[in-house]
């Protein structure tokens, strides 16, 4: 069972770094400020690895302790948490319903807490209204931000073009980095989380083991997500870009020091929209972008929520060995199709929204 458990955990950890962690460095990529796909990889595994280790802590505690109490997840019951967030992500994949890790965490835990009736209401009321805020604070900020880009591009776009390009691509190569950074603060705990809750392994050694498995999923398995990322920001400038990792990793690193999981890529999205509108109008604010966000920030919880409750339920009076071999062969082909099937997803996202 604890093979079992380590597996999923680290298998999850991998799948986050393919399908979100490569992210990160897509607005570094797409415009061209690195050029060779593997050393925006590399790059990025490298920030993950580190905001992993150095601020993953407080993200792990959360999940770990602060939304059911930590005597309620046992070994069997981060079995359950991790398999409902794998399982979840599995099956959205092959359908085609992008979710965020973080969200699908989070209902896994609330899952098994409804299931042993011991939820801590308030640290969720708590997660639950950043979810909301946080984007809506990304949007607002790159809006202000965005403002101030276009007024000094319209009076100094030669200087930017000329002697200060060379700088302003360092500039989004540094923002790229600290979006990996944040990306792996908030994503460790995900995945670690659950096994420090029950005890299995310390919270500094578990971010190290689970940093590096992110990263290695962003490093191999993150090429085709980085590519289709990289389409989103084709129409940015250098310090737009800049503008956008940069407020997405803020607001993610901020989240994460007070152990918060929050969802990236809506961030992210909310600041790409938010340069956009400054750009090109509020012809920008497309329906389709906005009902995405909300499907996704809806669906997520209550998809793993009603997985993870419906196992407890299951497995509490059942041959749980018999049932957890059973369960890890579905786990782990889940998994594999969740792996395989993330590009697909990533890609059917980025054309609902319109080529951002």
């Amino acid at each position: 069972m604890i093979l079992i458990a380590f597996s999923v955990a680290f298998f999850f950890a991998m799948n986050m770094g393919a399908s979100g962690a490569a992210a990160s460095m897509g607005v570094s990529y797409g415009s061209g400020a690195v050029n060779k796909k593997f050393i925006a990889l590399v790059i990025c595994g490298a920030g993950v690895f580190l905001g992993a280790v150095i601020g993953g802590g407080a993200v792990v505690e959360t999940i770990g302790s602060r939304i059911v109490p930590a005597d309620t997840i046992t070994m069997h019951v981060a079995v359950i948490i991790l398999a409902s967030a794998t399982i979840s992500l599995g099956i959205a994949n092959l359908i085609g319903i992008p979710l965020s890790t973080s969200e699908v965490t989070v209902g896994s835990v609330v899952g098994v807490g409804l299931a042993y009736q011991s939820l801590y209401v308030k640290s969720l009321m708590t997660v639950v209204l950043l979810w909301i805020l946080i984007p809506i604070i990304a949007f607002l900020f790159t809006v202000i931000i965005g403002i101030m880009i276009r007024s000094i591009q319209n009076r100094y776009n030669a200087v930017l073009e000329g002697r200060w390009k060379k700088w302003l691509t360092v500039l989004l190569v540094l923002t790229g980095f600290f979006e990996a950074f944040s990306a792996g603060m908030n994503n460790v705990g995900n995945a670690i989380g659950p096994l420090v809750g029950a005890g299995m392994i310390s919270s500094s050694f578990g971010t190290l083991i689970g940093g590096g498995f992110i990263a290695l999923g962003a490093i191999l398995f993150g090429g085709k997500v980085l590519e289709t990322n990289g389409k989103r920001i084709t129409k940015f400038s250098l310090l737009e870009g800049s503008a956008i990792s940069g407020t997405g990793a803020t607001l993610v690193t901020i989240s994460s020091i007070f152990g918060i999981p929050v969802p990236l890529t809506q961030i992210t999205t909310s600041a790409i929209i938010g340069i956009g509108t400054v750009k090109n109008g509020l012809s920008f604010l497309q329906k389709n972008i906005i009902l995405q966000m909300v499907k996704v920030w809806v669906v997520s919880p209550v998809f793993s929520l009603v997985i993870s409750y419906g196992m407890v339920k299951v497995l509490l009076d059942s041959d749980f060995y018999t049932l957890s071999v059973i369960g890890s062969v579905f786990i782990a082909t889940a998994g594999s199709l969740s792996l395989i099937k993330t590009i697909r997803a990533e890609k059917r996202t980025i054309h609902e929204q319109g080529g951002i």
